[in-house]
This record gives C-alpha cells, sequence and structure tokens, in this order.
C-alpha cells in the first residue's frame, strides 16, 4: 500500500498490518479499561473549544447526481450562473432569515450549456424528508445536473459508536449494578462513547455522499482506529504549538487518532481530493483518497492544504477524542515516521444522529 506524503506524519498503515480486535475473555479486564477511561475523563484537563472549522465559504456539488424531493423554489424560474451560486441561494434559506427554519436543503443545478440547452442555468431549491437520506433520481456520468445538500442547525451529525459502548452526546456515565450469588453488589463504572461529527456537505460532497452509503449500509464492519496520539508536551490544552519545546519539534506525538472506514467486503472507491482547509483541533481528514482517515486532536498549520478536510468533532466531544489517545499502545515506524499503535484497535459503527437524539 503506499505511502502518505514523506514529509507529513500521517502515513498509511502498512498492508500486512490488518487486524481484528481481541475478544475479552474476562470481564474483569474490561471493568479495568473502562474504569481506566472513567478516571482519565473525569481528571483530564478541560481544553477551550476550538472553533470548529466553517462550511460557509464552501458551495460544492456532486457532478452527475439529480436529487428530487418537493421544490421551494422551481429552476425556470430561478437560474444561477453557476454550482456555487445556485449553493448559495440555498444556504441563504437554511437558516431562513423571517423565521429561522431550514426551508431549502438540497439543490439541483444545470450548468452544462451543451446538454442543458435551454434549461441552461436552471436551479432547483429543494426540501428532503430526511436530508441524510436524500432522494436520488438519477446518478451517472449521463446525468447533466449538479447537486448537493445543505445542512442546517443539528443536521448532518454522525456519531461513531465504539467497541467500548456508547456516549451520547451529554456524555454520561453510567452504573451497572452485578448481583453476585443475590447478597454482593458491585458497581462498575462503564464509560459509554459515541463520538459525534458534524459532516461538511459543501466542502466535502463526495465525502459525505459516503457516509450516506455507510448508513445505508447499516454496518460498519472493520471500521476502526488503530493509532492514537496525544498531544504530549508538543502542544497546548487549545491545540497550539508549544513554541517552547526545544526546537519547536512538531512530534511524535502527533496529537492525532487515525483508523479506517473501509467496510470489510464491500470494494472502497478512492474519493477525489475535496477542499483542504488548515487543519484545526478536531478536524477530520482523509489520509490520501481514504479510506484511512485521521481525527486531529491539535491545530496543524505545518501540514498546510495536504488533506481533504470533510466534518468536525462536536466541541463537546473533544475529551472523548482525548480519552482514546490515552489508551494502551506501542511503538512502530511506519515509512520513517514513529506512531503510535493500539494494542488493541478500537472497533466502531456509524449511526445517524437526528436533531435531537443519536438513533
Amino acid at each position: 500500500m503506499p505511502a502518505g506524503p514523506p514529509s507529513l506524519a500521517v502515513t498509511r498503515r502498512p498492508s500486512d498490518a490488518r487486524r481484528r480486535g481481541r475478544v475479552l475473555c474476562f470481564l474483569i479486564v474490561a471493568v479495568a479499561v473502562f474504569a481506566a477511561a472513567a478516571l482519565a475523563y473525569l481528571s483530564f484537563p478541560s481544553a477551550a473549544p476550538t472553533p470548529p472549522p466553517a462550511d460557509a465559504d464552501c458551495c460544492r456539488g456532486i457532478e452527475g447526481l439529480e436529487l428530487w424531493g418537493p421544490a421551494v423554489k422551481w429552476g425556470s424560474n430561478h437560474r444561477q450562473p453557476s454550482a456555487a451560486a445556485c449553493c448559495a441561494s440555498c444556504k441563504a434559506m437554511c437558516p431562513h432569515p423571517e423565521d429561522g427554519a431550514c426551508r431549502c436543503d438540497s439543490w439541483v443545478f444545470c450548468g452544462d450549456e451543451r446538454r442543458c440547452k435551454d434549461r441552461l442555468g436552471e436551479c432547483w431549491l429543494k426540501k428532503q424528508k430526511d436530508v441524510m437520506v436524500p432522494a436520488v433520481i438519477a446518478r451517472g456520468a449521463d446525468v447533466m445536473w449538479t447537486s448537493g445538500l445543505v445542512f442546517g442547525k443539528g443536521e448532518g451529525i454522525v456519531g461513531l459508536e465504539t467497541n467500548l459502548g456508547i456516549l451520547h452526546i451529554q456524555k454520561q456515565i453510567f452504573i451497572l449494578f452485578l448481583y453476585i450469588a443475590d447478597l454482593l453488589m458491585y458497581t462498575l463504572l462503564l464509560l459509554l462513547y459515541l463520538l459525534c461529527i458534524q459532516l461538511l456537505p459543501g466542502c466535502a460532497p463526495r465525502s459525505v455522499d459516503y457516509f450516506i452509503e455507510l448508513l445505508g449500509l447499516r454496518n460498519c464492519v472493520g471500521c476502526r482506529f488503530y493509532r492514537a496520539e496525544g498531544r504530549g508536551n508538543v502542544w497546548d490544552p487549545k491545540g497550539n504549538h508549544d513554541k517552547n519545546v526545544w526546537l519547536a519539534a512538531f512530534g511524535p506525538p502527533y496529537a492525532l487518532l487515525q483508523g479506517t472506514l473501509e467496510v470489510d467486503g464491500v470494494p472502497f472507491k478512492d474519493i477525489a481530493r475535496e477542499a483542504c482547509p488548515a487543519v484545526k483541533r478536531g478536524s477530520i481528514a482523509w489520509v490520501g483518497s481514504g479510506p484511512e482517515f485521521l481525527i486531529s486532536l491539535a491545530n496543524h498549520e505545518e501540514w498546510k492544504d495536504a488533506y481533504t478536510v470533510f466534518g468536525h468533532v462536536l466541541p463537546e466531544d473533544m475529551a472523548i477524542a482525548e480519552e482514546m489517545a490515552l489508551l494502551p499502545a506501542s511503538t512502530d515506524v511506519w515509512s520513517n515516521v514513529t506512531v503510535r499503535v493500539l494494542r488493541d484497535p478500537v472497533y466502531f459503527k456509524v449511526k445517524k444522529r437526528s436533531s435531537h437524539a443519536s438513533v
């Protein structure tokens, strides 16, 4: 498997390193892991939330895709000079200036002069029944339309439900009572993980389209985190590089989580390069063209525009990512980069979260 850019700290995992998660044989081992995570969560110093990457400056769509759904503005009476302008007109209605409601969450534009003919410039603004399950009427190279999505407040959020448990948005810690011989009661703290991610359809529409595909599969067998590195002494709690570190090194550790979103048995199609803003604390980006990805725990200006950023961790869930970086690991070297590999990969499922609760 080819390696990532040699000047960067994020490289692809060697192809012979695909592993299956180990099954814990004794409950006491699981209890120890959960208890350690719980203590780490409760004692971890809180960091000021970093403003998430904005999707406002991006207005991209997918060529060769025609979305269906009820029209809120008919394209025959609403023409725009470009797909970006069509997208912007949809965003202007989400939220709507009058009532704050998201009246438009999808757009369809015809910009191919040869094929569109008298329909050139038509910009259809639509409202989906479920924006995370958009109605698709046509897809392929022979489709003359370009379409995209717009997420309103609380929409376009997915959760990574790990095999360590489920953490709801409130990051609650539940108490599990075990009764032994009906005489003894043991109380175990189980930290439940659900790492919530805001997707960015304007910056990375193809990446968001892949997540919609994952949700449709209803499984993500093989999806896992396998590399985890904390901020160490290199980065401060806000994710800024500590200039006082000797020689101002950028790692190791490199302040990131790395994993794969490839489903076992389902061939992954490389995702073309999309918008590549600076990788900030909380950014989620592809390594190359996928399926490997990273979650950044720091502001990595030194990476410039090397990675397609397709989402960000909700600020209130960054503490969860920090905890995962504390899991047991060993060191390895990939393409001359020293990395910290989890002793047991953390497998996860991709779950849709509605505007009110996780599904």
